[in-house]
């Protein structure tokens, strides 16, 4: 094996494992910065070792006794907990022999609760949004800094401080890596589904730059759903989060042309929808339903799955998604949740009763600046035959996004809304 294969197999076993070797010696370190170091330790001597001895039969043990290895010495060196590691070396010592054994007791006894503490600590509230973004592709989706960088259209050096000032506040709060109370699991499990969502959302449909999408974000975002969902099988907002997304990325293939200009959701070929997707989003909806009252991820899966029941745009059930949509108001209300139901209103009973409710929100403090606020009210203007002012509100639209596949598309529409008023 070359080097150059050696090293491509480490970055890939690192990608998959690293989220449970990290995770494990957080639970022996009690310190997230510090575990991640010891796990990268282990990924150098990989680097180093593996590309001369070939890489080893069990990888993910080999590297998750290794870090073991270098955590012992250090808190050794360190004189921290004496005796928890007089009594964790002599257990070590015993199994140096067997990197199977060694990794079934790691992972089978503990790595679901070690990888949902990891998730917990790295979505804890006492950490800013972006904070909290960066270090959960960092820690759980194994992504480098530049990675990040990348997918959020960044610099690297701001992600960097964005990792470093999570783990430090981690440290200077003192959070513990442990499961939230039952008291507190509820806030504590929001925090954890909204960074899951964002980054969803920042792959389906990004906020800056070229490109409409950025499929990567939505599968490390998949990823983490289900790893979710599998830890936490009784709770239905996991279920309806993973629903949710699987139905929207359903459509990944439909949502861009030849090239890679945005398709609308009514103008998309749904014969090019991801029916397995399609089928497994439904089947986490049922789970939801299955589980209790729908939550806000459930209500929203709901939503998405009257797209994608209606074998065309013309069979969807507007009716039912606007009934939703109010239901949604009411469970967690905000200004988008109302424009989104703006645009089922319209579809149900006419644009006239659409533009009533999106006239209400133009005030809203919340929506300045946010361009789909301007779309969604030429769309309805264009079916009014209000031309004129239909074309101001795309132009408006496209000078407020900072993505410019979507400036192209309100560009477009104004200019349509022009040749149609003649």
């Amino acid at each position: 094996m070359t080097v150059v294969d050696a090293h491509r197999v480490v970055e890939a076993v690192w990608r998959i494992e690293s989220a449970r070797v990290i995770a494990g010696l957080a639970r022996m370190v009690h310190d997230v910065g510090l575990a991640e170091e010891i796990a990268q330790d282990a990924l150098v001597i990989a680097l180093e070792q593996w590309p001369r001895t070939g890489v080893p039969d069990n990888p993910g043990a080999w590297l998750m006794l290794t870090a073991k290895h270098r955590a012992i010495d250090m808190l050794r060196r360190r004189n921290r907990y004496e005796r928890k590691l007089e009594e964790v070396g002599r257990d070590m010592e015993s199994r140096r022999e067997s990197a199977e054994a060694e990794l079934d007791d790691t992972l089978d006894d503990h790595i679901g609760d070690d990888v949902l503490r990891l998730l917990f600590t790295a979505c804890h509230p006492v950490l800013p949004t972006e904070g909290r973004l960066a270090l959960t592709l960092r820690l759980l989706g194994g992504l480098t800094t530049e990675e990040i960088a990348r997918a959020f259209l960044v610099p690297e050096p701001t992600v960097g401080q964005r990792i470093f000032r999570a783990k430090r506040t981690l440290t200077d709060k003192r959070v513990r890596i442990e499961m939230p109370t039952p008291a507190e699991l509820g806030d504590r499990l929001s925090s954890v589904l909204e960074v899951v969502y964002l980054i969803f959302n920042e792959g389906y449909s990004a906020t800056a730059g070229d490109d409409w999408m950025r499929p990567s974000l939505c599968e490390e975002a998949l990823r983490l759903g289900r790893v979710l969902a599998g830890l936490m099988p009784e709770e239905p907002e996991v279920h309806g989060l993973v629903a949710l997304m699987e139905i929207q990325a359903s459509r990944t293939r439909a949502r861009t042309g030849p090239d890679g200009e945005p398709v609308l959701l009514l103008d998309q070929d749904r014969g090019l929808w991801d029916r397995l997707l399609v089928r497994r989003g439904l089947d986490s909806l049922a789970r939801a339903e299955g589980l209790g009252t729908l939550g806000p991820y459930g209500l929203q899966a709901a939503i998405a799955a009257c797209h994608a029941r209606a074998p065309s745009a013309g069979d969807t059930d507007w009716e039912r998604m606007a009934a939703l949509y109010r239901v949604l108001a009411h469970v967690a209300p905000s200004p988008v949740v109302e424009l989104n139901r703006a645009v089922a209103v319209g579809m149900a009973y006419g644009p006239e009763r659409g533009l009533e409710i999106v006239d209400g929100l133009v005030t809203e403090r919340a929506l300045k600046g946010y361009p789909l606020l301007a779309a969604v009210r030429g769309d309805l203007l264009v079916k009014l035959g209000r031309l004129d002012e239909a074309r101001e509100e795309f132009e408006r639209a496209a000078g407020l996004t900072r993505n410019e596949r979507e400036r192209a598309l309100f560009l477009a529409r104004a200019t349509a809304a022009t040749a149609a008023g003649g």
